[in-house]
């Protein structure tokens, strides 16, 4: 996809703040400093517009992006290793539960992982409950420019073994230095939008 427009809209925490266009949603989910913005930024070409920080956490509430007037993603609090007050994370979990399985708007999970670790227990939990509420997954493994191409498959299948990947959710590879995997995540968001298209034209 070629982006042409970008815009941080709002961070919400409720429902009322949410956007109110019905434009399709793509939400990241992922493990604290995982590189989930740094995965914005590669996707839509530009290197601040998702703000990246070193400190685990420092993301506490749905960030949403307006892409080309077309869609949204819905950057989501980080999960795992955050170093925060446990009634902060508990309400992060409520957030979170509320957004991705009350929104009508999303159409897929993002959810990034580690290419370089064996999915976390945060990980597979994460997986384990979007598949429960069946909403559909595109997994991408980040961070493949720090191990050499030719491991990347074995990489790979630790990762679809550890998540327990059900069979049509993607996995993608993916470096935000190297662009490895851009063209890719937008093939299946892109295919995602084309299929709600013919549902509302049908």
């Amino acid at each position: 996809m070629i982006v042409k427009t970008t815009e941080f809209v709002i961070s919400a925490v409720k429902p009322a703040q949410y956007p109110d266009d019905a434009l399709p949603e793509f939400a990241l989910a992922g493990r604290s400093n995982v590189g989930k913005s740094s995965l914005i930024n590669c996707l839509i070409r530009r290197k601040n517009l998702a703000r990246t920080s070193s400190k685990p956490g420092k993301t506490q509430t749905i960030n949403f992006y307006k892409i080309n007037d077309a869609l949204y993603f819905a950057d989501v609090p980080g999960y795992g290793f955050a170093k925060v007050p446990k009634s902060v994370r508990n309400a992060w979990g409520k957030m979170m539960e509320t957004y991705l399985s009350q929104r009508d708007e999303l159409k897929a999970v993002i959810q990034v992982v580690d290419l370089r670790h064996p999915p976390s227990n945060d990980d597979y939990n994460m997986y384990q409950y979007l598949k429960h509420f069946g909403i559909p997954t595109i997994v991408v493994a980040t961070k493949a420019d720090k191990i050499s191409k030719g491991q990347w498959q074995k990489h790979l299948k630790v990762i679809r073994e550890g998540l327990e990947l059900q069979k049509g959710d993607p996995l993608i590879c993916f470096s935000s230095e190297t662009g490895q995997g851009r063209d890719e995540v937008w093939r299946e968001i892109t295919q995602r939008m084309e299929e709600q298209n013919a549902e509302l034209t049908t």
